[in-house]
């Protein structure tokens, strides 16, 4: 492969080059077929497989420690789980769909046929470098696509071995990787693709749909928010923390999905907090050298939640710090304790923004009905968790509060089924992916009718009359 098949420089006019040659590829080749897009996928599911070790290598060196646990189950898994979901559906997915036409225009047919849009561009973010790149490329390939590829500059090993790997399985007029800082993403977002997907932050989400209407392109935007977990008063709460412990502390709390707060029965807080402690110390009985806890990415996002610590302190909010064996955490290593803020101010950092980091604010309630209405007070998120045997007022709390995404009695497995769409609502994304529902956002649905031979739509014509009257009157009849 030439150096273009690898890594695309960030130069908006050669970026510009790979999105017209994709384009006249797409125009060239039409729709590739079922078995086509099977070895595509197949192809990419075997790399990644035999690159395993070595994308875990890059993550972990790009984060200063990445847990290679935590790659495998939040990486490699799912993109593998896609993967074999895809080629199991994948013609079903693609055969049309005969639909009714009503009594007043049979003996028509219709059907729906499902087309690939053309040229998709997907943004991803670093958090999850891997995942986030590929579970939506096997959706657009799926669905027929050509790809480009814009991932983070924030995980540098990883964007660059995904655009060697990527390079080394497809021509850069199927699948292109594109590499740089923020100014390449802001050209990328510019150009005109038939779909473009982000994820990543609230805040650049609103940039790439701006960027996107210059070109009226269609956009599914996976962005974040603050993520609620409410107990209920017959909450199991062993079970229930060490769900909310590992949902909260996995990838240290770098997870779009993440825990953000918990809401709890004021009686249970002192129970909670011990359980807390308690399951911290068995899951990380270290902190410091312990492969299995991760890092934050950079300094930027280190210093960011240390402040949002600082800052519940110095308000006089109840903080606990949970480290095992009392280590010192140099900050070059950028581990942050995991830490419980209690009862903080609606006025504080840690409450207005997504927390990203592994802090977790905890406020009491005295009613399910106050709880419900202090989500809906706020920005929809992404993700809703709710723990409790009673169906009614679970039933309650799903009906009443309006997320992206939801699980009860767990968290985060909502995201690795594959039946079920992902994707936010309002200020936590427009649109979802995963399995069927991927296939669908990049695809154009395009509605055939089929006028059959003998119709009566001649009596609709002009000139009209007695006829054309006794046919309205049946068709606008009540």
């Amino acid at each position: 492969m030439n150096e273009m098949l690898v890594k695309i420089p960030a130069a908006v006019p050669e970026m510009r080059a790979v999105f017209d040659a994709q384009r006249a590829a797409f125009l060239r080749a039409g729709a590739p077929s079922l078995q086509e897009r099977r070895t595509d996928l197949t192809k990419l599911g075997e790399a990644i497989k035999q690159s395993a070790g070595r994308l875990a290598e890059a993550i972990s060196a790009d984060f200063g420690n990445r847990s290679r646990h935590e790659t495998a189950l939040g990486e490699i898994m799912p993109v593998q789980s896609a993967i074999r979901h895809t080629l199991r559906h994948l013609p079903g997915w693609m055969r049309p769909k005969r639909v009714s036409v009503g009594l007043e225009l049979m003996p028509a047919g219709a059907r729906i046929l499902y087309q690939p849009v053309g040229v998709v561009g997907i943004i991803s973010p670093w958090n999850y470098p891997l995942n986030l790149s590929i579970v939506p490329l096997i959706a657009a390939l799926a669905a027929g696509n050509r790809v480009m590829l814009k991932p983070s500059e924030l995980t540098p090993r990883t964007s660059d071995f995904l655009a060697e790997l990527l390079g080394g399985l497809f021509p850069s007029d199927k699948v292109a990787t594109v590499v740089g800082g923020p100014d390449t993403g802001q050209a990328f977002a510019r150009l005109p693709f038939d779909h473009l997907l982000y994820t990543g932050s609230t805040a650049v989400g609103r940039l790439v749909m701006q960027a996107a209407a210059e070109n009226l392109t269609p956009v599914t935007l996976e962005l974040g928010g603050k993520s609620p977990c409410i107990l209920g008063e017959d909450a199991s709460l062993p079970g229930a923390v060490e769900s909310i412990v590992y949902g909260k502390l996995v990838n240290a709390g770098q997870t779009c999905i993440a825990p953000d707060y918990v809401l709890l029965p004021e009686p249970r807080l002192d129970e909670f907090i011990t359980l807390t402690v308690d399951t911290v110390e068995k899951f990380y009985p270290t902190l410091a050298g312990n492969p299995d806890y991760t890092s934050m990415v950079n300094d930027r996002h280190y210093r960011r939640v240390a402040q949002y610590i600082a800052e519940a302190k110095a308000n006089g909010a109840r903080v606990i710090e949970i480290n095992p064996k009392r280590e010192t955490l140099p900050a070059e290593g950028r581990k942050l304790a995991p830490t419980l803020v209690i009862e903080p101010g609606d006025n504080l950092s840690i409450m207005r923004d997504e927390i990203f980091g592994p802090v977790l604010p905890v406020k009491n309630y005295r009613s399910l009905d106050q709880a419900i209405d202090y989500v809906n007070a706020h920005p929809r998120p992404l993700a809703l968790y709710y723990f409790g045997t009673d169906q009614a007022k679970r039933d309650k709390v799903l009906r009443k509060t309006v997320s992206g995404g939801a699980s009860v009695n767990t968290t985060l497995f909502h995201f690795a089924a594959e039946n079920l769409p992902f994707g936010g609502i309002g200020p936590s994304g427009i649109g979802a992916y995963h399995g069927e529902f991927g296939f669908q956002t990049f695809s154009h649905r395009k509605g055939v009718f089929l006028q059959s031979r003998f119709n009566a739509a001649r009596f609709l014509y002009p000139p009209f009359g007695r006829i054309t009257d006794l046919m309205l009157k049946f068709l606008t009849r009540g």
